[in-house]
This record gives structure tokens, sequence and C-alpha cells, in this order.
């Protein structure tokens, strides 16, 4: 029996893959959330629509979580076909925490937490998998200010250890008030999400190395979408933002291409080093 995760997957675009894959894959959908009341509901919601999703608990920040869930998909299923990173948080425009606070539980959640599910769950992943990473349109290159930053993250033989140093770096910079001195964005979320996309593309050269056949990852831009995320300003409906992420999560065998690519929300492949980026969502 085939078997897809998707974090965070409680509300929002997440929920908006669960629904999608539950309509079009063949196999167990699993909706997981921090939060067992809220996955619940969400699974029960979509049972009215004649769905049949799975709820597990998961909390990508909680070590003992993803090794709970790990063992019980390992005992259940022997492996993951298709794994949809979803899962993140984003400050308010109006937040009043500390820039460097912002910074620190930004990159945490969006970037390390995630960066450690993948180390995590990844073992488990059958020939031909599918993995699906959650950017976004602040997560392109061009967000980036500094030419240096610009250089290291596109480079070619960036490492997930380099990439990991360099949002450190960005944490402490954002903590002494110099982030921006050091080119840096003034944004926390575009720089978890820039580190998003780098690590899709450093995780698929992985992928081309691992005895697993067909393992294939991309990142996607699901497009400005009515979410609580965006405070609802978004024009996409929740469909229309899980849209690009359920077509990535479902490429056929032995795909040519998209392999460890930056997805538009209208599935256009991106340069993610030069653009340009198709239009506003």
């Amino acid at each position: 029996m085939k078997v897809a995760i998707v974090t965070g997957g409680n509300k929002g675009i997440g929920y908006g893959i669960v629904k999608g894959l539950c309509e079009k894959f063949n196999g167990t959908v699993y909706l997981t959330a921090r939060n067992v009341g809220r996955g619940e509901a969400a699974v029960a919601e979509l049972k009215k629509l004649g769905l049949k999703p799975k709820f597990h608990q998961l909390d990508i920040t909680d070590q003992n979580s993803l090794d709970t869930f790990y063992d019980y998909m390992k005992k259940e299923y022997g492996g993951i076909d298709v794994l949809v990173n979803n899962a993140a948080i984003a400050y308010k425009v109006t937040a009043t925490e500390p820039f460097g606070e912002q910074a620190k539980n930004t990159l945490h959640v969006n970037y390390f937490s995630l960066l450690n599910a993948c180390h995590t769950l990844f073992p488990l992943l059958n020939p031909h998998a599918r993995v699906v990473n959650l950017s976004s349109s602040a997560g392109h290159l061009a967000r980036i200010p500094g030419q240096k930053l610009k250089k290291k993250l596109s480079s070619p033989t960036l490492t997930e250890d380099q990439l990991s140093d360099l949002m450190k770096q960005f944490i402490e910079s954002a903590t002494e008030g110099k982030h921006q001195q050091d080119g840096w964005p003034n944004s926390a979320y575009s720089v978890s999400k820039v580190a998003v996309s780098a690590l899709t593309f450093i995780q698929q050269h992985a992928f081309d190395a691992d005895p697993r056949e067909d393992l294939v990852v991309n990142a996607v831009h699901p497009g400005y979408v009515d979410t609580d995320m965006t405070s609802h300003k978004g024009p996409l409906t929740i469909e229309e933002g899980a849209d690009a992420a359920v077509y990535l999560a479902l490429l056929p065998i032995n795909v040519k291409s998209p392999r460890g690519c930056y997805v538009w929300s209208n599935r256009d492949i991106v340069d993610w080093v030069k653009g340009p980026t198709p239009g506003p969502y």
C-alpha cells in the first residue's frame, strides 16, 4: 500500500494538499499536525466530503514526535512514497517581537526543523518517492540583496552544513541588528524560504547518487493564497494553492523534469538564480 504524508496539514495550503492527494493519490494519505485536536477536526471535515485521510500527530520541532512517527510508518507501511514538507510559521508584518527573536524562531521551524524532519524520514523513502518542499515567491534568490550571499547560496557545490552555517550567521546578524548591512533582507520568512529552496537543490544532488531509484524532490511556490498565514489577503483559493504541490507529489515514474527544481504556482519551472518570476501569484 502506497502512503503519502503532509506536514502541517490541519489548515491552509497543507489542508488543501491533503484534500488534493486524497482525490488523486492511489494510496493512503496522512494528514499530520502538531495539535491532535485540530488535526482530527481537519480529518473529520475531509471525511464529510467523502475523502478518507488518516491522522497522525507530528511536530517537526520535536525529535521524539519525529521518532515516534518514523517508527509507526516503518512498522505499518515499511516506507514512504510521498512526503510534503509544508509545516511552517510566519510572523505578521505588525509583529512586535524583536527581529532577532523572529529570525531565530522562523529559521528554527521553517528550515532547521524541516531539515531535521528530512534527516529522520528520508531513510524510509521508497524507490520512486516524491518529496515536495513548500517554498514561496519569497524564497527566490532575488530576495537576497547581498551579492556575496547570493553567490554562496547559489553555488553548485553548496553543502547542507554550509547552508546551515549561513542561516546561523543570519540569525546572529539579525540579533545584532546588522542583517541588512550584511546583505540579508529584512524578512526572516524570506530567508527561511530561500534556505528551503537552496536545500532542495542539495537534496536532489544527494538523491541522484542514492541507490534507491528515481527519488525526486522539488521546491514549490504555492501562490498567494487566502489563508491565516496571509491574513486572508491572497486571491487564490486553498485548492488553487495546493495544485502545483499535488502535481509535484504525483510526478510519474522516471520523470525527466522537474527534478530538483523551483516550481511556480502555475507549474512553470523558474530559474532560481536568474529569474524572472512569472507574475504576482
